[in-house]
């Protein structure tokens, strides 16, 4: 039941997801007013728990055990890294990033110091929803999920797909139950899950005041972040956008 439960989420989820890619500044956002509530209901959850937590932790706690802590967190996620970037052919650099991997896992203890990247080995950022924009898939429409954030149909069945190659649990909305990977128990994984929204929080402090400032902070998150997903599928070379103009 479970299994089938997962099968249905990810059927929902291809449903949604268009075929053609869209323009950032162009998206299919049919639930915009249902996605402004909880991007409403995100802000406040951020303002009273998760950006103070955030600047505590990046204020209080040394320097050297931030980077750490990021490396390891990182170290942690990095065969969804490797899984993808063969997927999407890239043989070289799939090679590269399990010597990074391994070299990161032993002589950088679990990760906690980047050696690789002082021995050449830098670090690449594939996902399975870079995967389907690689093979074709479009973003499908907009999504803001409560807690997690900006997100689209294809990059939601790319974040259930890379569940299996991380640490992180992910929740069926069904039964609310968790996926857990590499044998952890949830409350290891439920940390692991806790420890990378604090990192990844405080490392985006600075850009509160950018967002703020803006007219409508919604529209800005939103291009910001599909500006984002789509120069990571072309590899920081997304086509050119084509205007059509009469001849007026």
């Amino acid at each position: 039941m479970r299994v089938f439960k997962l099968v249905l989420v990810l059927a929902v989820a291809l449903c949604a997801t268009g075929c053609a890619h869209r323009p950032p500044d162009e998206p299919l956002d049919p639930l915009e007013p249902v996605n402004r509530g909880v991007y409403k209901f995100n802000r406040v959850a951020d303002r009273y728990v998760l950006r103070p937590v955030a600047k505590g932790y990046r204020n209080y706690t040394p320097n050297e055990f931030q980077v750490g802590v990021h490396n390891f967190i990182d170290n942690l996620f990095y065969p969804t890294t490797i899984v993808n970037g063969f997927l999407q052919g890239k043989v070289g650099q799939g090679t590269r990033d399990i010597g990074r991997f391994v070299i990161n896992t032993t002589l950088g203890i679990v990760g906690i110091m980047d050696v690789a990247t002082k021995l050449g080995l830098e670090r690449n950022d594939e996902d399975l929803g870079q995967t389907l924009g690689k093979y074709g898939m479009g973003e499908g429409v907009y999504l803001m999920l409560p807690l997690l954030g900006p997100s689209n149909g294809r990059d939601l069945v790319g974040r259930i797909g890379d569940s299996f190659t991380g640490p992180t649990p992910i929740a069926d909305l069904a039964d609310a139950y968790t996926v857990t990977n590499y044998n952890a128990p949830d409350a290891v994984s439920l940390s692991l899950t806790a420890a990378d929204a604090i990192d990844t929080r405080s490392r985006l402090l600075d850009a509160d005041r950018m967002l703020d400032e803006q007219i409508d902070p919604y529209v800005a998150l939103r291009t910001a972040y599909l500006q984002r997903r789509q120069s990571l599928v072309y590899d920081g070379n997304p086509p050119k956008q084509k205007f059509d103009f009469d001849e007026d």
